[in-house]
């Protein structure tokens, strides 16, 4: 049978690894679409690298080197436990995060408050390269989706959906202010996104690949990754504007009841005649 994209890319990440010293890295777990065995053309290799001790970003450099990495860079915040290398190895694009051990295992904490969502959703699909262990015990530890946590989260997510007079929807779609009602329109598409995964006990991954993210969800507004592309490029303001509303009223009528969740359901309803008007 022919390797598939992720075949390929899969056998490099392990070359990878295998060329990390293990009494430096103790764990390491492909992460990403690769882990998923859903790369393509495009796609890059991601990588978290577990060290035994904190590691300087310069030291991180050299053993990526070391590893057969070349063009390295990083990114992100500088200075802190985390540390960002990329580069290439065989003309391919690496992205390795590296995490002290104790960073790690308070990190798995932080995740199961509802921080890093799209973390939890990596380890969780994550393939172990080297393992003394880590992967299979976090995984366990993410398994089940907290219902206090949802519930806070859907909570969350509803929140700016009211408190100003609906109307006020109608200073977002003035011809010159297509700016205010992108942003609007980004954060109320994510923020649908974190009520639909909330109500399905899933950790919310990246918008990436969104169709056949939101395809496996049992409980979902109606064709949510197609509304969400029509509202970002619906040319006429107020019909994006009202596609967009419709799908977050949709979202909260699938949610429980709740003081956000209330207000907004009746917030944009309300919205929604406005702009069908």
């Amino acid at each position: 049978m022919a390797k598939t994209r992720s075949d390929e890319l899969r056998l490099l990440a392990q070359r990878v690894a295998d060329e990390l010293p293990a009494e430096v890295a103790e764990e390491v777990v492909l992460t990403g679409s690769v882990s998923r065995g859903a790369a393509d053309a495009v796609s890059d290799i991601e990588m978290l690298v577990v060290s035994r001790e904190p590691l300087e970003l310069a030291r991180c450099f050299a053993l990526a080197r070391a590893a057969g990495l070349d063009g390295l860079d990083t990114w992100g915040a500088q200075g802190g436990p985390v540390s960002r290398v990329s580069g290439y190895r065989d003309g391919e694009s690496l992205e390795l995060v590296w995490w002290p051990r104790q960073y790690a295992d308070a990190a798995i904490g932080r995740l199961l408050a509802g921080e890093m969502p799209s973390t939890a959703d990596a380890l969780v699909h994550g393939v172990p390269l080297r393992t003394g262990g880590l992967l299979a015990a976090w995984q366990e530890q993410l398994r089940d989706y907290p219902p206090e946590l949802a519930a806070a989260q859907i909570e969350e997510a509803a929140l700016p959906w009211g408190g100003f007079t609906p109307a006020g929807l109608l200073t977002i779609v003035r011809p010159d202010d297509r700016l205010a009602l992108a942003e609007w329109l980004v954060d109320g598409a994510t923020r649908v996104l974190t009520i639909t995964y909330a109500l399905n006990r899933v950790w919310r991954p990246t918008t990436k690949r969104l169709v056949a993210r939101v395809a496996q969800l049992a409980v979902k507004p109606e064709r949510l990754a197609e509304r969400i592309t029509e509202a970002l490029t619906e040319p006429d303001l107020r019909r994006a504007l009202l596609v967009m509303t419709e799908l977050q009223l949709d979202a909260v009528s699938l949610a429980p009841s709740g003081p956000n969740v209330d207000r907004a359901r009746t917030w944009l309803s309300e919205g929604a005649e406005i702009l069908r008007r």
